[in-house]
């Protein structure tokens, strides 16, 4: 969780997105126990102007969270998520995390080929795991199966970076995710900085975490007075200055979050892209190994 969330702050959020030109929505039908589509479905309802993506495969079970990647929960979990957001087919539905255990097995794909010969969805593809996306995607590439991936991919979070190419030339979008790593690359935390027991960042963004990246990225801060932006929007413009990107889905809980990810992006410079990368070889994987040693 990232705390709590209230409809109407959620409501006006959505609304400000639409108003700021935004026509790309992505959530999961486990976000709020599908509230969070239940939100969507109301606020854009069956907006063909406006795509909306939504992920299956976690799953709550008596009080606990699971798996579960099989044809009967897959094809159930669609037609829920049809309703919730009063669409008749889904622009994009994703694999939440699957594995390649999950994939060998066969289920999910021909799940998901159901779904788009019955006109459930349109495009399906993989929301990918945070640390290591590449051993699935290039399964998908090798059978070309689906049509996309999500992945995380951020200033600090490099990973993905060898996909990119491999991907557009074989015709799959890419969504990147996390292009704030929770908030680290906004600039917003400090030694100080505490977060709420419901919050996820509370055990991840510890005081060595957020001192250890500040001290990485000072380089990459200088970069904001050459194209005059604050430190989120070099964030957003550094993941969107790679042309193989189709979108970034950066997290709004309110109007103000819609208004900061919005405002001012641009493609960077060749050569400041390749100094980032550069550091992503070295300082930035220290720091990733950190956050990931918090869980």
């Amino acid at each position: 969780g990232w705390g709590d969330v209230d409809d109407a702050v959620s409501n006006q959020a959505i609304h400000a997105a639409l108003d700021a030109g935004i026509n790309f929505f992505d959530t999961a039908d486990i976000y709020g126990l599908g509230h969070s589509e239940e939100m969507i479905g109301e606020t854009i309802g069956n907006n063909l102007d406006v795509l909306v993506a939504t992920k299956v495969g976690n799953v709550a079970r008596d009080n606990q969270f699971t798996i579960d990647y099989s044809t009967a929960l897959i094809l159930n979990a669609c037609d829920q998520s049809l309703k919730r957001l009063r669409r008749e087919r889904l622009d994009y539905y994703q694999l939440h995390s699957a594995r390649m255990s999950h994939l060998q097995a066969g289920e999910c794909i021909e799940a998901m080929h159901q779904l788009v010969q019955k006109g459930k969805i349109r495009y399906w593809g993989l929301s990918l795991n945070t640390f290591d996306p590449l051993p699935e995607a290039d399964y998908l590439i090798q059978n070309n199966y689906g049509n996309g991936f999500q992945l995380v991919l951020n200033i600090l979070n490099q990973k993905a970076l060898p996909l990119l190419a491999r991907a557009c030339e074989k015709g799959y979008g890419i969504i990147a995710r996390m292009p704030l790593q929770f908030g680290l690359l906004a600039g917003k935390f400090n030694a100080d900085s505490t977060f709420p027991i419901n919050d996820h960042r509370r055990g991840r963004l510890t005081k060595e975490v957020i001192l250890t990246s500040a001290k990485a990225l000072e380089p990459v801060w200088q970069l904001c007075n050459k194209y005059h932006l604050t430190k989120s929007e070099l964030a957003l413009s550094y993941v969107l200055s790679y042309p193989e990107v189709s979108t970034v889905i950066p997290g709004i809980r309110t109007a103000e979050h819609v208004a900061q990810n919005t405002n001012n992006l641009r493609k960077l410079d060749d050569e400041d892209v390749k100094m980032i990368e550069g550091l992503g070889k070295s300082e930035f994987l220290t720091v990733m190994e950190l956050i990931q040693s918090q869980g």
